[in-house]
């Protein structure tokens, strides 16, 4: 027999030498839920992961900087106080997140990549992406106030804006707000895949907010969908995105791929909260082998052509030396 592969999978060394895909610290974002006070809660559908004060974030980020864990994407969870129709602490300069962005660019500088969540869901009163009128999840004055959301953010000194809404037009929107403020250098990592569906379920416990009537599926794509994802990933380039984001990730392996070969700026993928909780349920059941399962989705995520990963295991990967 001339052609034997196994030739190539003989020992450790030899599968390194010919392996195709890595995953790298710089390939990680960690999420991060930022909080009013000086408390942190724990979330229990995400094992592992809490909402912090201000402060704990910081010395969070400090210790993730030295694995190597330099970007880093915050949801604000505003008191529940703050809630309202007009989501008006959205774009609250004083509001979490700014305040958060203020303090680790301050203590950081340049060493930390601050990339920020710009959605209302978590400061309508609704739970929804979007300002309401009636059932109706309003569009162009959604998009009015995520482009002010944006504008706090990159004033605050975010690099990147990263806006999950899957409100039309506000690519633009938020280019336009941020260029006339002078904020041109402010990145935009657009959610440019996003379906709508049922692996949201724990991040929705994370940031409260879940809708109060309704669902999101007016706004968020369908996932019976491929071409609708591509042609909206496609115009948020036109747009003025910097970067584009699918999600969830391995639900769409395939879109990833697909977008990969129609561009050449970088593509994210969100390895979602529901991705990341099954693994961990499955592990506490010792139903599975959660080191080498968390491996595995992150090394597809990366072969179907993701150059950026958002996951609640980048710091937990790093720190245990799963990849």
């Amino acid at each position: 027999m001339l052609i034997r592969s196994r030739r190539l999978r003989t020992t450790n060394a030899m599968r390194d030498l010919v392996a195709e895909t890595t995953v790298q610290a710089r390939n990680l974002i960690q999420g991060h839920f930022v909080q009013p006070g000086n408390d942190s809660t724990e979330i229990s559908s995400l094992p592992g992961i809490s909402r912090n004060s201000v402060e704990a974030t910081v010395r969070q980020v400090e210790s993730d900087l030295k694995l190597g864990l330099r970007s880093h994407l915050f949801f604000g969870v505003p008191d529940p106080s703050d809630k309202a129709s007009d989501a008006h602490a959205a774009h609250d300069h004083e509001g979490i997140v700014p305040v958060t962005v203020r303090r680790l660019k301050k203590e950081f500088g340049s060493d930390v990549i601050v990339m920020t969540d710009v959605c209302l869901c978590a400061y309508t009163d609704t739970g929804h992406c979007g300002v309401n009128d009636g059932p109706v999840i309003v569009n162009d004055k959604s998009v009015e106030i995520l482009a002010r959301m944006a504008v706090a953010h990159a004033e605050a000194g975010a690099d990147m804006v990263a806006p999950s809404d899957m409100m039309d037009g506000r690519i633009r929107a938020m280019r336009e707000a941020m260029d006339a403020q002078g904020f041109t250098q402010t990145g935009i990592l657009s959610y440019a895949i996003k379906h709508a569906g049922a692996y949201y379920g724990p991040f929705r416990e994370a940031a409260d907010s879940s809708p109060k009537f309704g669902d999101r599926r007016s706004y968020q794509m369908d996932p019976r969908n491929a071409r609708e994802g591509l042609r909206d990933a496609l115009l948020d380039l036109e747009e003025g995105a910097d970067a584009l984001m699918v999600k969830p990730a391995m639900p769409n392996l395939d879109l990833i791929w697909r977008l990969r070969e129609k561009t050449l700026c970088p593509i994210a993928a969100y390895h979602v909260s529901s991705e990341f909780s099954s693994v961990k349920a499955g592990a506490r059941m010792g139903w599975l082998d959660e080191a080498n399962l968390f491996r595995e989705h992150l090394l597809a995520i990366r072969r179907a052509g993701a150059d950026w990963i958002v996951t609640y295991v980048a710091r937990e990967a790093l720190e245990k030396k799963w990849i």
